[in-house]
Order: structure tokens, then C-alpha cells, then sequence
């Protein structure tokens, strides 16, 4: 492969992932270039890819392929890097306190009986069925009551404050990214449902998630196709 690219990593909803000689791009690109970016970031990478810098721990990659991705698909629609920033480092602190969660590395509150009543904003009938309940929540009372870094939604199988069966959607979302963020909730958690760990269960249902994003007539058939899949616990 030619400079800077030193190996192709994976392929995520459609982007190219690739790992870059950082210290290349900085020389003879763009000395701003740091971990990753992306092509709204800098206009010499291809649209479909993503860059990640050699020297960043692999271990972090998932993160920056997060960020990414969020950040991609809000200044497609026009909104400023700036923006697009401030709410893909929302998302990627979410992400990263989920793994920590998973991982029993830090607590939550789990005192959920005396304040589920002022947690439920509206019932989904919508979405719900025999097997599982999808609620609007109010994404404020659950950032002070129960966990400071819930965002978008989160079902039981990650939060332990969500009741069996259930997954919340936050308030905060408009209405139209509602059906995005409960395909993302209910793919992940079929995945963990059969034994795959968070961090892989949560990749895969991104990617699921941003392919629906940019193709949003297919989204109906794949949330049905999943719901139909739900074990209950």
C-alpha cells in the first residue's frame, strides 16, 4: 500500500478503516491530523474512509470509530464541525462509561423502584409487544438519579437499572432518530442475548444502525426482523 496507509483494519457501515502512519500525514498533509479524522475533517481523505493514526492504542479504536462515524452523519446534513464535535464526544463518553459498566468497573445507582414513576415520560405502543416494552424516558432524571452518561437509549441487558424486558429511549432524541437508536438497542441486546460480549454486541449494532441511517426505508424491516428474534429473560 502506498503512504500513508499501512493496513486496512475493517470495514464499518460502509466506511474503510484504515490504519495510517500518522507521522507521514503530519509532515507532508496536514500537521493537525492527531489519532483519526475523517473526510469532513480533511479533504484529502476519501469520503468512504476513515483514518487512524499507528501510534494510538488499538484499544481505543472503537471509540474513535464512534466519534467518526457520528461526526460524519451530522456535517453530511450540514451541521458545523464545532457541533458535530460537542454531541460525537457525548456519544463516545456514553460508550466508554457502557464498556466500564459492563465490565463492573464502576457502579450505578440500582435503587429503581421509588423513582421509575418520574423516569417514564410515554409508553411506545408503537414499538412494544408481549416480549418488550420500549418507554420514552426522561433522559434528565435518569442522568441524576440513576447514571450521569445515559444518552439515547439503553435496554437491560448493560443498564441494571432498566427493569427486565424494557428498553428506554431518551427524550432528548427528535423524533425521527427514534427508530435509528431502537434498532441500535434491540440488535445489541439480541447479540448479548446469545453470548457476545458488549463492546463486539455494540459494534456490530452500530454499524446495523448507521447502514439504516443512510438507507432509511429499510429500517422497518430490520427493527420487525429483531423484534421478532427477542428473548425475553
Amino acid at each position: 500500500m502506498k503512504k500513508p496507509y499501512l493496513y486496512k483494519l475493517k470495514e464499518v457501515a460502509g466506511f474503510s478503516v484504515y490504519i495510517v502512519d500518522g507521522i507521514y500525514v503530519r509532515k507532508n498533509m496536514n500537521e493537525d491530523f492527531t489519532n483519526y479524522a475523517q473526510h469532513y475533517q480533511f479533504k484529502f481523505i476519501p469520503k468512504d474512509e476513515f483514518w487512524i493514526d499507528q501510534g494510538a492504542s488499538r484499544v481505543e479504536d472503537k471509540f474513535y470509530i464512534t466519534t467518526m462515524l457520528v461526526i460524519n452523519r451530522l456535517m453530511a446534513r450540514g451541521m458545523s464541525h464545532k457541533k458535530a464535535i460537542a454531541v460525537a464526544n457525548k456519544v463516545e463518553k456514553k460508550e466508554r462509561s457502557a464498556y466500564l459498566l459492563v465490565k463492573n468497573k464502576i457502579k450505578v445507582s440500582r435503587k429503581k423502584d421509588k423513582y421509575l414513576k418520574l423516569v417514564y415520560k410515554r409508553h411506545s405502543r408503537k414499538y412494544s409487544n408481549d416480549k418488550c416494552n420500549v418507554w420514552i424516558v426522561h433522559g434528565e432524571i435518569v442522568r441524576g438519579i440513576f447514571f450521569l452518561d445515559f444518552t439515547e437509549g439503553g435496554h437491560d441487558d448493560v443498564y441494571s437499572f432498566v427493569p427486565k424486558n424494557e428498553i428506554w429511549i431518551d427524550d432528548d432524541l427528535s423524533r425521527r432518530e427514534i427508530k435509528f437508536v431502537l434498532l441500535h438497542e434491540v440488535y445489541e441486546r439480541n447479540l448479548m442475548r446469545k453470548g457476545m460480549n458488549y463492546p463486539e454486541a455494540h459494534r456490530h449494532a452500530l454499524q446495523i444502525e448507521y447502514h439504516c441511517r443512510r438507507h432509511p426505508r429499510m429500517t422497518k424491516a430490520a427493527l420487525k426482523k429483531e423484534f421478532d428474534k427477542y428473548e425475553v429473560r
